[in-house]
């Protein structure tokens, strides 16, 4: 009896287990990380980011983990010494693998993308513009990532992949539901334009009417499942920077004196500028034959004169180019009628912010502001401002007196469309700029992977099955004794 017992414990024991159910189990997505250099015209900055890998319709949820601010001016400063432009990324590229986990780093696609300042450069020389990139990109194998490639940007692939970058920040592409636990596209999402003010260039992008009418300024993109047609067009030489030299050489050339009056400078500051910086840069056409060879300084007298300055900014722009074209900004350039709201980053953030301007000022109000800050004069500017850097703070007159120009003459926004633009350099806890962008479009080319899945059984029926087990094994021996 007590064999027959066991035997049927055992048949028990079998059956139970055959009804246990084995299923698959979803363990958590893995995180992948990226890193991109944004190498712009007055300084370098790295940002590494990271995504799981069960990625939404085929785009990364993308967040960003580090900022680090390369010391020192641009890459395309170093075109007389290219190994320093590598040297230079050797400490963000330090602090980059200490928030990668060392398992990951060999994984980790790197970029280095370039903008204005290496497309000057390229037009200048470009064996030198090829001998910085190599550089960089010596140092970046190095290290124990993923180097995918340092290149030149077009500039409407700049403009482009910040418009990515502001709307993802925005929630414009997919919004998070909390009650379904997914990811949904909003209904009749609010795409925003984007607006980039650099050192060397400005950019302007967004999602038109209809199509874009010239294929030039077009592009398209498909996130999360849905495509977008957008306009964007890069200004190359219209960056802050390169307007400066531009105006200044303006004003030398209509003086027949070596001390020259600028209506952007406040009074009191002086600044002596070489003749020799107009030639080195294409911006500033260097083999114009109006510049003059009898001396080589000259010396830049501020006026503090806002009217004065707004006309000398806007000879800048070609406007008679366009005729009597709508569909038009300034050199002949084609844009679409303006459309919805813009988030203005990167050197119209910086300049506003320091006019202490509050989103949704009328534009009368931000005028008046430009004009008392033009009024001010060196001496009450440089002591209301003692931690200003010195070489950026007499310029803010002219930036601002540009700004609008830019916005209002050129890309022809008015007093009522001034309100749909947006001044901010963060969204979230994510800065604006085009490298996320960069980053969130490359996912697409990573093959969604699906979630890691292994054979295993259901918790509550695995734990009432060893129960049954242990229960019935000390019956038996219990029937055993007996």
């Amino acid at each position: 009896s007590a064999i027959v017992g066991a035997l049927v414990a055992l048949s028990i024991i079998a059956l139970v287990l055959s009804l246990v159910r084995v299923e698959d189990v979803t363990l958590p997505p893995m995180v992948k990380y990226g890193m991109v250099f944004d190498a712009g015209s007055s300084h370098t900055s790295l940002f590494v980011y990271e995504w799981d890998s069960d990625k939404e319709n085929d785009t990364g949820v993308v967040s960003q983990t580090l900022s680090c601010d390369v010391q020192g001016q641009g890459i395309s400063s170093y075109a007389n010494n290219p190994p320093e432009a590598g040297n230079s990324l050797r400490e963000c590229l330090d602090k980059a693998l200490q928030v990668v986990p060392a398992e990951k780093q060999r994984d980790v696609p790197a970029y280095l993308g370039a903008t204005a300042g290496m497309r000057l450069l390229r037009e200048q020389n470009s064996s030198a513009a090829e001998q910085v990139l190599a550089e960089v990109a010596r140092t970046m194998q190095e290290y124990p990532v993923a180097f995918k490639g340092a290149r030149i940007l077009t500039g409407e692939e700049e403009g482009a992949y910040g418009w990515i970058t502001i709307n993802y920040l925005l929630d414009s592409f997919t919004k998070y539901s909390p009650k379904a636990h997914t990811w949904l596209h909003p209904e009749a999402a609010s795409i925003f334009g984007a607006l980039d003010l650099g050192g060397a260039s400005t950019q302007i992008t967004f999602m038109p009417e209809g199509s874009v009418m010239s294929q030039n300024e077009a592009s398209e993109f498909t996130l999360y499942g849905y495509s977008y047609n957008i306009y964007t067009h890069s200004y190359l030489c219209y960056g802050q920077n390169e307007m400066l030299k531009r105006l200044a050489k303006e004003l030398i050339l209509s003086s027949p004196s070596t001390r020259v009056h600028h209506p952007c400078y406040p009074k009191g500051y002086n600044e002596t500028v070489s003749l020799s910086s107009f030639r080195a840069s294409p911006c500033t056409d260097g083999s114009d034959p109006r510049l003059p060879l009898g001396y080589s300084n000259v010396t830049l007298e501020g006026r503090g004169n806002a009217s004065g300055c707004l006309a000398a900014l806007r000879k800048l722009f070609n406007f008679s180019a366009c005729g009597q074209s709508q569909d038009c900004t300034f050199d002949g350039v084609y844009q679409p009628p303006l459309r919805g709201q813009f988030i203005a980053f990167s050197a119209f953030y910086y300049n506003f912010k320091f006019l202490n301007l509050t989103e949704g000022q009328p534009l009368a109000v931000v005028r008046e502001a430009i004009e008392g800050l033009c009024a001010r004069s060196w001496e009450d500017l440089s002591s209301s401002y003692p931690k200003e850097n010195p070489k950026r703070l007499p310029k803010y007159c002219a930036n601002a007196n540009y700004i609008l120009t830019l916005l209002l003459d050129a890309y022809k926004f008015n007093e009522t469309s001034w309100n749909n633009i947006f001044f901010q350099m963060k969204a979230g806890s994510a800065d604006v700029g085009w490298t996320l962008g960069y980053m969130l479009n490359l996912t697409n080319m990573v093959p969604a992977e699906a979630p890691a899945r292994v054979k295993g059984h259901r918790p509550s029926l695995w734990a009432a099955a060893i129960t049954f087990i242990l229960l019935t094994l000390v019956l038996g021996l219990v029937a055993l004794l007996l």
